[in-house]
């Protein structure tokens, strides 16, 4: 394996950008592949099978793009599949679950909420996971409709306030100190969810630890890029590229290809 063939990432849609967002500014001479599977939006709803069948499909597209190494920008993917993965492809995998070791060691309140698709909370890693704090109090919350306004690109919109809100005030009343976003999508609401949290209730979420993780596992496997004056993104979309462009500030490598 080359160190200047790309970091490959997938993920269900526009969401694992977040990921992707940290992995380059902490890594700005890697190369990058990123897939977004938007057409078969969300992850979160389908079963576990179909989960691996998908993250086969995209996990095979990028090795044919010669990718070094497959970042899952999908919790759901990552909670549901990466196992199998593991199992079928020798290439190195990061994955990213749900930030709780953080909020639970600091929490002071005891309590934290976690905001996630149903097919990540109710995913064997997630429960093993949350099982392991069992001095914490977790609040658990389906984001139900989130991905589909993020992918559509109603972000800020009355809508999504309200859903937020709906989501979002249980935890406050339950004193959460800490709300753990556990899909690569929500990132992008953290502006929305600070106008209805308080403060004092700090967010978490998975990106910067994704990116320093890919890092270090370059480097063990000595596959980081050390020279490269003229680095390369690809953004591929199987569905319309308009918000995937918006979302990384209209870029001009915005493939619309089906896969």
């Amino acid at each position: 394996m080359k160190k200047n063939n790309p970091i490959g990432l997938f993920d269900s849609g526009i969401g694992g950008t977040s990921i992707w967002k940290e992995i380059n500014k902490l890594l700005p001479l890697e190369n990058t592949i990123y897939l977004a599977d938007s057409k078969n939006a969300p992850y979160g709803l389908k079963s576990k099978e179909e989960i691996i069948a998908l993250s086969i499909k995209n996990t095979e597209y990028l090795l044919n793009k010669n990718c070094k190494i497959i970042v899952v920008a999908c919790n759901t993917a990552t909670t549901n599949a990466i196992k199998e993965l593991r199992a079928s492809y020798d290439v190195p995998f990061i994955g990213i679950e749900p930030a709780i070791k953080p909020a639970a060691n600091n929490s002071q309140t005891h309590t934290i909420g976690i905001l996630a698709t149903k097919g990540t909370l109710n995913s064997e890693l997630f429960h093993k996971t949350s099982a392991s704090f069992g001095n914490i109090k977790i609040i658990e919350q389906i984001g139900h409709g989130l991905v589909q306004l993020i992918e559509n690109g109603d972000i800020n919109t009355p809508e999504m306030f309200d859903l937020l809100k709906s989501y979002l005030n249980p935890m406050i009343e339950k004193n959460i100190d800490y709300l753990v976003l556990g899909c690569s999508h929500y990132p992008y609401l953290i502006p929305q969810i600070k106008k209805i949290i308080p403060s004092k209730i700090k967010i978490i979420d998975s990106g910067e630890a994704v990116a320093k993780q890919t890092k270090k596992i370059l480097a063990e496997n000595n596959l980081l890029n050390s020279f490269n004056d003229n680095v390369e993104h690809f953004f591929q979309t199987n569905s319309d590229p308009k918000v995937l462009k918006s979302i990384l500030d209209n870029q001009d490598n915005v493939i619309q290809e089906d896969f």
